[in-house]
């Protein structure tokens, strides 16, 4: 499905968007340039986890520079806090170690970099899954595909509607159980990242113009 993913990562982290445990942020200290987060994980498994990986935290890639064998600790600059959500103390917040090259990609390729805040305008029951419609930045509404790849909160989704600039995502049980996504309401704000593929078509095209 993507066969240059493995130049991919092997240039920079990635990540698949499935999450693999729900941590909590037990710790924020305000930093000269941003702030550093606390965030208990003993759920994701930190035994293989090294100072200097990346880790995904509500879908943005961060690294780690210090641990316990329970949690462990990450720096977010100011510009990062500027363009995402989802970092304040008791925040629960989704979490995905960095794909290594013999992972299966469950989801899709991600590179942990959030390009827009949506805001959710509905989420509700249906059926036995759960319907949830985002609104889009405007720049972002020329990615988004039915059918197609889409990032919310850290978590590899696929769109089922989209009607400009706002989307439609179904959700089944497994997924709201397995993810912080349960605790969405109209006017929460999410972060999301777009396919990969859908800004490198564009940039052949741009190129090709």
């Amino acid at each position: 499905m993507y066969p240059s993913s493995l130049a991919i990562i092997g240039q920079k982290s990635m990540f698949s968007g499935i999450v693999a445990a729900v941590g909590k942020i037990t710790k924020v200290e305000p930093r000269q340039n941003g702030v550093r987060l606390s965030i208990h994980a003993v759920r994701l498994g930190l035994e293989d986890v090294a100072i200097g990986d990346s880790i995904a935290v509500n879908g943005v890639c961060l690294t780690v520079i210090a641990k316990t064998t329970s949690s462990f600790d990450v720096d977010v600059s100011a510009e990062t806090l500027q363009c995402t959500v989802g970092f304040e103390r008791s925040d629960e917040v989704n979490l995905e170690k960095a794909l290594r090259l013999a992972d299966r990609l469950g989801g899709h390729m991600v590179s942990g970099h959030v390009d827009g805040i949506g805001e959710v305008t509905a989420f509700e029951p249906a059926g036995e899954s759960h319907r949830l419609a985002v609104h889009a930045p405007d720049e972002l509404a020329k990615y988004v595909a039915r059918k197609g790849s889409i990032t919310v909160q850290g978590v590899s989704l696929t769109v089922n509607a989209v009607n400009g600039s706002d989307f439609e995502i179904n959700l089944i049980p497994h997924t709201l159980q397995a993810t912080t996504l349960k605790h969405l309401k109209p006017g929460s704000r999410v972060n999301l990242e777009v396919d990969l593929l859908a800004r490198h078509i564009e940039r052949l095209l741009a190129a090709a113009e």
